[in-house]
């Protein structure tokens, strides 16, 4: 990452870059070109080869293929092995790219992540005006294959950070352990770990005809077993290669290490990228027994579900009663038209040219408890309304010229209701512009809050009129 890198802020890249190779599977050359972004548009595909040249989201939900690498489909459009450049993109803190692709499969390059990081770094990292919203786990995310023996948990916490434990009962591999504690460690201690395989696979593979553009220098090949001079030659004649050996180690001579633990890191690496398709920002600590594709798509998929359960929570505004309010009850009297009983703001604690939240203390002396439900009292969603709609009044007013100004709603669009409201409850309304106010016209979005969850949501549209 760069240098007074804000990791709050959005990132897009300066300019386009371009990159080619081949696909490991396919064989077929491609070309991949990185295009900027604006803010919220995330990480796209594009197939510009495929005549409707169609768009696919980076999502967990679009993948259909995690048996050589990770595939994105949308109808018949398919991407396939995105994982490691989609580990650099995050690696790297992007988080709006579009990436243009003319063939089926982003190519392999050295089996690593860096030619893509080094492709990133040449075209600028550059910080957008727009804040980056980060979710938070706040309770254990557990994920299990029993079959493959495979664990996966995501745990609260203040960063990024990821922990992988691999064990093949491999005499050559052992049992290792990685981590990467931070994203910004991502380019020094895991961006150039390539990707590794079994020779009984690789031999597979061969024989399936499933790897047409593999290269002895995009993967570390593993050997765990005895291998005849046969063998031997009939992989030397496949790669094109004088004379295939087996270190002392397990591996083909085909390369050397780059860090003793290099496998380890590189399923870290295809976390990084696979858990990219969560599609959300995420500060979490996760742990995990041999991860592979398919059980990384499958844990996205869980943690992007908690989120979209629970991303709410992280909006709801924080109301501290002991703090003294931007506008008490006397002041919002002086502001608005409305007095006890219609009245339904109680004070401001939070103000701003763009939001404003409000306080409404629900009591069981309402009055319209006497008529409303009275024998479970629940406050009417019309009144819930009528509330936020006072908050925004404050809030339009009070971007007004000085004068007595009030404010009369044109047009609710889009209103829900999602939790009851009862007596005891603390109703926090939140009032935001969704664009600046023109000739007196306000388009707000409101939300209403009760113990940490939406009660109410809906778009307004409001006119501020000066009192004659």
């Amino acid at each position: 990452m760069q240098e007074n890198f804000n990791q709050d802020k959005q990132h897009t890249i300066s300019s386009r870059v371009s990159i080619s190779g081949a696909g490991l599977h396919t064989g077929k050359p491609v070309d991949v070109t990185l295009i900027p972004a604006n803010p919220g548009f995330g990480i796209k595909f594009q197939r510009v080869d495929l005549p409707s040249k169609p768009v696919i989201n980076a999502d967990c939900d679009l993948v259909t293929d995690t048996s050589r690498g990770t595939t994105l489909q949308v109808g018949e459009a398919r991407v396939s092995t995105v994982e490691h450049l989609l580990a650099a993109i995050v690696g790297c803190g992007v988080d709006n790219i579009l990436i243009e692709i003319n063939g089926p499969e982003i190519p392999i390059m050295d089996g690593s992540a860096m030619p893509f990081v080094e492709l990133l770094e040449e075209a600028g990292i550059e910080e957008q005006d727009a804040a980056k919203v980060w979710y938070h786990i706040h309770e254990n995310i557990f994920f299990e294959d029993k079959e493959k023996r495979v664990e996966m948990v995501a745990m609260p916490g203040d960063k990024y950070s990821l922990t992988a434990l691999i064990d093949f009962n491999s005499p050559v591999l052992g049992t290792q352990f990685s981590q990467i504690k931070s994203l910004d460690k991502f380019k020094a201690e895991i961006a150039s770990c390539r990707t590794f395989c079994f020779l009984h696979e690789l031999e597979m593979l061969i024989e399936h005809n499933l790897i047409k553009g593999g290269d002895l220098n995009n993967a570390i090949v593993v050997v765990d077993k005895p291998v005849s001079a046969d063998e031997m030659e009939r992989l030397s004649k496949f790669f094109n290669k004088e004379k295939i050996e087996v270190k002392k180690e397990g591996y083909l001579n085909n390369l050397e290490l780059r860090f003793p633990d290099e496998p380890a890191r590189h399923k870290l690496l295809d976390m990084v990228g696979d858990l990219a398709l969560i599609g959300y920002p995420v500060k979490t600590r996760i742990l995990a027994h041999r991860p592979g594709h398919s059980s990384n798509v499958a844990f996205a998929r869980k943690i992007k579900q908690y989120i979209k359960k629970n991303k709410n929570i992280k909006e709801v505004p924080v109301y501290d009663p002991t703090q003294p309010p931007v506008y008490t009850i006397e002041q919002i009297e002086q502001t608005l038209p409305h007095r006890y009983p219609f009245l339904l703001i109680d004070k401001v604690i939070e103000m701003t040219d763009t939001h404003i939240i409000g306080i409404k203390n629900v009591t069981a002396n309402e009055q319209y408890f006497q008529g409303h439900f009275p024998g479970n009292p629940v406050m009417p969603g019309v009144l819930q309304v009528e509330a936020l709609a006072q908050t925004g009044g404050i809030l339009c007013i009070n971007a007004s010229p000085k004068g007595e100004y009030d404010t009369y709603f044109l047009k609710i669009d889009n209103c829900k209701f999602k939790t009851m409201v009862k007596p005891g409850d603390t109703l926090i309304l939140k009032m935001e512009l969704m664009s600046p106010i023109r000739r007196g016209i306000c388009e707000m979005h409101g939300t209403a809050y009760v113990n940490g969850k939406i009660a109410t949501e809906a778009d307004m549209v409001a006119q501020i009129v000066k009192r004659s």
